[in-house]
C-alpha cells in the first residue's frame, strides 16, 4: 500500500478524536490490522484521515 500524501496524515491523538475512541483503542486496532499505521518503527505513529473518516462513518451506521 502506498503512503498517503503528507497532508492526510495525523498523529494518534487526532486519530482517536476523529473516530471518537481512545488512543489505546487506535493502538489496538493497529495490532489487529483494522487500521494502517504509517511511520518508522519506534517513531511517531501517523494515520490516514480518509481511512479514519471511513471507520467513523461505519461506526455511526452500526450504532443502535
Amino acid at each position: 500500500m502506498n503512503k498517503p500524501p503528507r497532508h492526510r496524515l495525523v498523529p494518534t491523538r487526532v486519530a482517536a478524536l476523529a473516530v471518537g475512541v481512545s488512543e489505546a483503542t487506535i493502538r489496538k486496532w493497529v495490532s489487529r490490522g483494522k487500521i494502517t499505521r504509517y511511520g518508522a518503527p519506534n517513531c511517531r505513529s501517523e494515520f490516514d484521515i480518509e481511512e479514519l473518516q471511513e471507520i467513523a462513518l461505519r461506526r455511526r451506521s452500526e450504532a443502535p
